[in-house]
């Protein structure tokens, strides 16, 4: 039988924190509506992910969200531009305003599309003392030429974790996409519609119970042990000086 006891040499007692049941269970509530930034990719005038994505737009206000779509269109490929760039700037704005998120990408060759890939990787781990994303939702969903597939999502999913994303349990995949769009660029009545509203109402449910306890919920025992070295180091070099 394997022994058990309170001695743990090994943890930084200093930088070693209890579960906060306040800052969990009962941490102030935001008032404002849940904001969603939502990314597609495709640039095609008639894009199907980006058509799935506005109709998760309009799926998203009726739950009471304030969704925002990213238009990726003349956004440089990664390291072809400096961060400067105002796409890049538009981009991180919007990922830094959001609370959660929504990536739809087509399927090419079995996996996401390149233009969905260019815009995660403009949007860094961190930002000076900001993490854009760390801790916030994400819905992912995809859309396919042929028969349905789960390809993108599973890669999408992988870069949520990435991410650090609170990636939901429920997802999209959309099959023959061209045929679930009517002529006005709206989505059929259908299943595939039916679970996009499932996905939003799950999104939407899981920003409301993290958004405000994010910061908790992504504290970690070796980031704090981490800094603390660090400014341990720092200050003994200043006082070497």
């Amino acid at each position: 039988m394997a022994r058990t006891d309170d001695t743990t040499p090994q943890l930084d007692d200093a930088s070693f924190r209890q579960i906060d049941d306040a800052s969990l269970f009962d941490p102030p509530r935001s008032e404002h509506p849940p904001r969603i930034l939502l990314l597609h990719g495709s640039l095609r005038d008639r894009s199907f992910s980006r058509l799935a994505n506005e109709e998760a737009a309009r799926i998203l206000v009726r739950f009471g969200a304030e969704p925002r779509i990213f238009d990726p269109s003349g956004l440089p490929l990664p390291d072809d531009a400096d961060e400067s760039h105002p796409k890049v700037q538009e981009l991180r704005e919007l990922v830094i305003w959001s609370e959660g998120m929504v990536w739809c990408s087509p399927e090419r060759h079995g996996s996401m599309s390149g233009i969905m890939k260019a815009q995660i990787d403009w949007i860094p781990l961190s930002l000076g003392a900001v993490r854009p994303t760390q801790g916030k939702t994400l819905a992912v969903m995809q859309v396919s030429g042929g028969s349905q597939s789960f390809n993108a999502v599973n890669q999408l999913r992988i870069l949520g974790r990435w991410m650090r994303l609170i990636t939901i349990p429920n997802q999209s995949s959309v099959a023959k996409a061209f045929l679930e769009f009517d002529e006005n660029d709206r989505m059929k009545p259908s299943p595939y519609y039916d679970r996009i509203v499932d996905v939003m109402e799950e999104l939407v449910k899981f920003t409301l119970l993290t958004r405000d306890r994010a910061g908790y919920l992504v504290d970690r025992y070796s980031e704090r042990r981490e800094s603390a070295e660090e400014l341990s180091k720092r200050v003994n070099q200043r006082a070497a000086i």
